[in-house]
């Protein structure tokens, strides 16, 4: 038996982790960051920071009162 189609299946593995490491680890940081945004406009003292937050909580049907 040849150990080249190991060889190929373990690139294949390693290129498929990248190309998954390439797509989560961004979108993990966006979601992060829209988090974050939520959070402070949502603990603003601007009053219409603080509302749009507000409706946006209640448009994406997420009690807060």
């Amino acid at each position: 038996m040849s150990s080249t189609p190991v060889l190929l299946d373990n690139a294949q593995t390693q290129a498929r982790s990248e190309a998954l490491k390439d797509k989560i680890f961004p979108a993990m940081l966006v979601g992060m960051l829209g988090l974050a945004l939520l959070y402070a406009a949502g603990f603003s003292d601007i009053a219409p920071l603080h509302n749009t937050a507000h409706d946006g909580r209640h448009s994406a049907s997420f009690p807060c009162h």
